[in-house]
């Protein structure tokens, strides 16, 4: 278990804590064949239920503690269970075994988030923020800094036009935008730092440090270690589902620049 360090404000309260994780997927039709849908089904019926389903198991016998004030990167191979893991955090993967305590509400920030895409910028802002928890009065109060903060306006009134005709780094830096105007105990980030400038990425790195001063939890997967290095006091490192290294940012980092050769 990671050390925990007054340098950065840590707090002794957990807020989750992972007890021997299990996540396992199950895949229907792993194979193809001829016939009708209809005597497919039989013969799934027939030979049971579990037949014919492949299962992945993505993240495996995982355990931490996380507490109030840290910033915790998630790192390793690509499939290696990061994003399932934060999924799990957020309640939207049940265990196969083993639980996940959470203490406040987990609010996970991914790349793929949904807005609405036939919406305007404008109301995504307002119905983002409502569903955060907001009030309509802070979202008012908040929204100026909501549309400066994602830079989305830099090089025209592109929040008055539908999400549809944003490109994927602007509709994730506004996702970004609408998520950090709200102080969380746990906010989980998948990758939004990668999708904007350096200019853009300066600003949610401070704001990443800001949430943790709020005494909040941040959980940040990347494949930038700059990033890392530059917003995380904590790094777990995950290979094939299992934690291979959970310690101080720059002895996890080290280790991984190792395995990978870079």
């Amino acid at each position: 278990m990671a050390e925990q360090n007054s340098e950065y404000g840590v707090d002794p309260r957990p807020t989750v804590i992972a007890d021997d994780l299990h996540i396992v997927y199950r895949v229907n039709g792993a194979k193809t064949g001829k016939g009708s849908a209809t005597a497919a089904l039989s013969r799934i019926l027939k030979r049971g239920e579990e037949r014919g389903v492949r299962k992945v198991h993505a993240v495996r016998g995982v355990s931490f503690v996380a507490r109030r004030g840290e910033a915790i990167g998630l790192i390793g191979s690509n499939g290696s269970g990061k994003s399932t893991l934060l999924r799990a955090i957020a309640g939207l993967l049940p265990p196969e075994k083993g639980k996940v305590y959470t203490d406040g509400q987990p609010s996970l920030l991914g790349v793929n988030a949904a807005l609405m895409n036939d919406l305007t910028g404008e109301r995504n802002v307002i119905l983002g923020g409502l569903a955060m928890g907001m009030s309509r009065e802070q979202v008012k109060e908040r929204y100026q800094g909501i549309v400066d903060f994602s830079g989305i306006n830099e090089k025209g009134d592109f929040i008055t036009l539908p999400m549809r005709t944003y490109s994927s780094g602007m509709a994730a830096r506004l996702r970004f935008s609408i998520a950090a105007a709200k102080d969380h105990d746990v906010l989980m980030i998948d990758e939004a730092l990668a999708t904007g400038d350096r200019k853009f990425q300066k600003r949610s790195e401070q704001r990443i440090r800001e949430l943790r001063k709020e005494a909040g939890t941040v959980f940040l997967v990347s494949h930038n270690n700059k990033s890392i290095r530059d917003t995380c006091n904590r790094v777990l490192w995950l290979e094939r589902g299992e934690l291979r290294m959970d310690g101080p940012t720059e002895e996890v980092l080290k280790e991984y620049e190792k395995f990978t050769g870079k």
